[in-house]
């Protein structure tokens, strides 16, 4: 019986770590799975969506959600990641 889960790599992370886990998960080259979330991304967007999806329900690997649920994690990774985001953008302009 395989014990594998699926979880988001902490390792091969470009934003949410969500291509590098299902890489590793399915055996594969994370570019290879990053290049599929573009591809699907220009149809539609559902790349887009399916990506953020997968960030809200999909543990970080070594998680073990100590008293708050993986949603809520993945919230707070988030609203972090869009910060940092927003504070490179701002530095970007202030120079």
């Amino acid at each position: 019986m395989d014990t594998r889960r699926l979880t988001r790599s902490r390792s091969e992370r470009m934003i949410a770590g969500v291509a590098g886990g299902l890489a590793s998960y399915f055996g594969i080259d994370p570019l290879f799975m990053r290049i599929g979330f573009i591809i699907l991304s220009l149809f539609n967007g559902i790349g887009i969506v399916l990506y953020l999806a997968l960030w809200l329900i999909v543990p970080n690997e070594g998680s073990l959600s100590e008293g708050r649920t993986t949603v809520q994690e993945a919230i707070v990774e988030m609203q972090a990641f869009v910060a940092e985001l927003i504070a490179r953008v701002r530095g970007v302009f202030q120079r």
